[in-house]
């Protein structure tokens, strides 16, 4: 299960949205030939992404933002784009450009720290841009709670898309991570459960100064935990695919 789509596109252009994407993507793009040598991207990882070992001891502090631009692969980069697509513009859109900018930095840099308080003892290089997005559905969570969000359900061979208020979808993601995190170890590597909650949790209370400018519950009441613009609508079109009628003979 998860979202490919929110129902409160912004009303103005998210050009740090689109721009943090853009800067993600050509990262990515420009390291590509480096996962053909493991040696040589095992390098370039313990140079810019994000040591626990090494930053509880004081070094490679720069790890705690330069590794939010980086990524393991493609469907770990797409995942992560997607969920800033859907979620960022509206934050953008409340919080001005600039104030964006320095509250995805700070989400992903908590959720850095989160990570080194997890496992200060592990020499794992940890890379992706997932920390500061949680950041920005923490924030999302606390501005809109009821904002409509496209999910697509997938089980075994049942592909299903259907709408569903925010808090839901963002409260069994945020479960999700603290459930797995209590059971993994996060030395080994693998997903980095506690960054994401960590930046979930300091999204939202950075979150908390925006939502009480803009009136807190009083702003709930007046948008109904929606954006504060017109919902989109979106209509399924009906499949092409002709009917088969089953044979009973």
């Amino acid at each position: 299960m998860f979202p490919i789509r929110d129902h409160n596109p912004s009303g103005k252009t998210p050009f740090v949205t689109y721009a943090l994407m853009a800067a993600n993507i050509l990262i990515f793009l420009l390291t590509w030939p480096l996962f053909s040598d493991e040696r040589a991207l095992q390098v370039f990882f313990f140079d810019w992404a994000l040591i626990p070992a090494a930053v509880a001891d004081g070094a490679r502090i720069h790890g705690l933002v330069t590794s939010m631009f980086l990524h393991a692969g493609f469907l770990h980069l797409a995942g992560n784009m997607l969920f800033l697509w859907i979620f960022g513009d509206n934050l953008e859109e409340d919080m001005g450009h600039v104030g964006f900018l320095m509250f995805y930095l700070a989400s992903g840099i908590g959720a850095g720290l989160m990570h080194v308080l997890a496992a200060p003892w592990s020499p794992v290089p940890t890379v992706g841009a997932s920390g500061a997005i949680a950041g920005v559905m923490g924030g999302y969570l606390l501005l809109y709670p009821r904002a409509r969000v496209d999910v697509l359900f997938i089980f075994i061979i049942i592909f299903k898309i259907f709408p569903i208020p925010a808090w839901i979808m963002l409260g069994i993601w945020f479960a999700l991570q603290l459930f797995s995190g209590v059971g993994a170890d996060m030395s080994a590597g693998g997903v980095a459960y506690w960054a994401h909650a960590g930046g979930f949790i300091v999204g939202l209370v950075l979150t908390v100064p925006v939502w009480l400018r803009l009136g807190g519950t009083g702003y709930w009441s007046k948008t109904h935990g929606h954006p504060a613009h017109p919902e989109a609508k979106y209509n399924l079109s009906r499949s092409r695919i002709p009917k088969i009628q089953r044979d009973r003979r």
